[in-house]
């Protein structure tokens, strides 16, 4: 049996969803970021986390406010996303130099963007220093869907928008399907 290659430990978790947070100020005024160390925690209470650097903008916004949006992004917003990830907002309003539209929250004082196809709003429960991060820990106090991924049967057809995912320093789209959960146990007919 080959055997594999040991490389030093790091984070291999690969992929990730490549999500846009936003945020805002104690004032109103908004910051976006790129963030793919993000996931769920639970399902009941359903909550979620970032994982921001201290030295970004976004995250001092965060931890005063104690409120952000996870948007989840499509192929279609790979630039925006990669430009977001590299500058700056207390340089920059980078909403404007992406054209990304954005929408007023619904549960938190905190901007949703118009191309995502899901955002979830989140307010802060526990913050995790955990070295290089800070873990946002956040319940979702609202999910709000995009109806263009609605079917005719009232379905949400979030595999039609093209998720956009981050792996090892590169965007890929999702994927064709090539499972259903619970598929492996599931009788024929």
């Amino acid at each position: 049996m080959p055997e594999k290659k040991a490389w030093r430990p790091g984070n291999m978790l690969f992929p990730l969803p490549a999500v846009l947070v936003t945020c805002a100020d104690e004032e109103g005024r908004p910051n976006v970021m790129t963030a793919a160390w993000t996931g769920t925690i639970c399902s009941d209470p359903a909550m979620v986390y970032v994982s921001i650097r201290p030295d970004r903008y976004s995250h001092d916004i965060i931890e005063r406010t104690g409120v952000y949006t996870l948007n989840l992004t499509t192929a279609g917003m790979a630039r925006a996303v990669d430009y977001c990830g590299v500058k700056s907002g207390a340089n920059e309003d980078k909403f404007e130099a992406c054209g990304l539209k954005t929408w007023p929250g619904q549960t938190v004082p905190v901007p949703y963007l118009d191309a995502s196809p899901v955002c979830l709003e989140c307010r802060v429960t526990e913050v995790k220093h955990l070295g290089s991060h800070d873990m946002f820990l956040a319940e979702v106090t609202a999910v709000l869907v995009d109806e263009r991924y609605m079917n005719e049967k009232g379905r949400f057809c979030l595999e039609d928008s093209n998720l956009l995912s981050f792996i090892h320093g590169e965007y890929f789209a999702t994927g064709e399907k090539c499972e259903r959960f619970g598929g492996s146990v599931r009788k024929k007919k």
